[in-house]
């Protein structure tokens, strides 16, 4: 549990301080009754994980690098690069590690590209990243000067990669909690709140705006990133089994339905500020991730559709405030 001893002093003077009446005790029991069965050794990889004498330059702010070429000697190089591909599969990034390229599944700061323009400027924000995977966006987030960024995200594959690129990026205003959304007490202190990728794996996707919501300050904004389909405002896809693959997703609206849902939850403001097509060259197979990936799960003979015969992925991101 000291792993969140740091963060638990973090928030004991900002204006999260109100969270420690409920924080402590979940992550207690998320460490004594949830550990997945390989911890232990995800845990002894990270202890492995090679150190750099002196502090390494670190850029934020157009990728996510520390480091460079040649600051490990051949045999630690090695060894790093050995013990992250234990953390397999990385899904989201990438990571340019003293010169070790972690290449994801998923080229992250393509979407990223995709909003930045879009935002309000983070400087000086308390930022939230629901859903946030291995942490690559709270690192851009950071990069752009935000003032204290927190991710959360259950998986605890996630939170073991995330501490391995915090093993070398030495910032202690960034941090990931293996919490899901619905553990989240109406915490209403961030400025910003992201999520992206997530809706669509929720059951109810009203309730989840609801839970969004009671996380921002009042005129905070949501930047939120799902799956689309096109249609009109009474338009929303919901899957059999499948989509694309995955068991998980469960509604799938347009892009004017998903507005709708945004204003019905008591949003304002709300705008779609892009839509794009998931391409093959943003998700793809890697040596870091030994599944199967996009072309995997759409129709080989016509690429515009799923395997299971659905609309191939599209996602729109919207912005609006609480």
């Amino acid at each position: 549990m000291n792993q969140f001893n740091l963060f638990y002093q973090k928030i004991a003077t900002n204006r999260l301080s109100h969270w420690l009446n409920t924080l402590p005790a979940q992550l207690t029991d998320w460490h004594d009754n949830n550990l997945h069965g390989e911890y232990k050794h995800w845990q002894k990889t990270l202890d492995a994980l090679p150190s750099v004498a002196g502090e390494a330059k670190t850029n934020l702010t157009d990728k996510v690098e520390v480091g460079e070429l040649g600051d490990l000697n051949q045999g630690e190089f090695k060894r790093l690069e050995n013990l992250m591909k234990k953390f397999k599969p990385w899904r989201k990034g990438p990571y340019h590690i003293h010169g070790l390229h972690i290449d994801t599944e998923w080229r992250s700061d393509f979407k990223w590209d995709r909003l930045a323009e879009h935002i309000s400027d983070l400087s000086g924000r308390y930022v939230l990243d629901i859903g946030c995977g291995s942490g690559y966006h709270l690192w851009r987030m950071r990069g752009c000067d935000a003032k204290f960024v927190v991710g959360i995200d259950p998986t605890q594959l996630f939170l073991m990669q995330f501490n391995a690129i915090k093993h070398f990026i030495n910032d202690d205003q960034v941090h990931l909690l293996p919490l899901g959304v619905e553990q989240l007490p109406e915490l209403k202190a961030f400025d910003t709140v992201f999520a992206m990728g997530v809706l669509y794996h929720r059951r109810s996707p009203i309730d989840f705006l609801y839970q969004l919501k009671a996380q921002l300050v009042k005129g905070g904004e949501l930047v939120l990133e799902t799956l689309i389909v096109d249609g009109d405002e009474n338009t929303v896809l919901v899957p059999g089994e499948r989509y694309a693959k995955m068991r998980n997703v469960w509604f799938l609206p347009s892009e004017k339905a998903m507005c709708a849902w945004l204003e019905r939850c008591g949003f304002t403001n709300v705008r779609v500020v892009n839509t794009d097509i998931t391409a093959l060259d943003e998700q793809r197979k890697t040596q870091w991730i030994d599944t199967e990936s996009l072309q995997d799960f759409l129709d080989p003979e016509d690429n515009t559709k799923t395997i299971e015969g659905y609309p191939a992925p599209k996602r729109a991101i919207f912005i609006a405030n609480a």
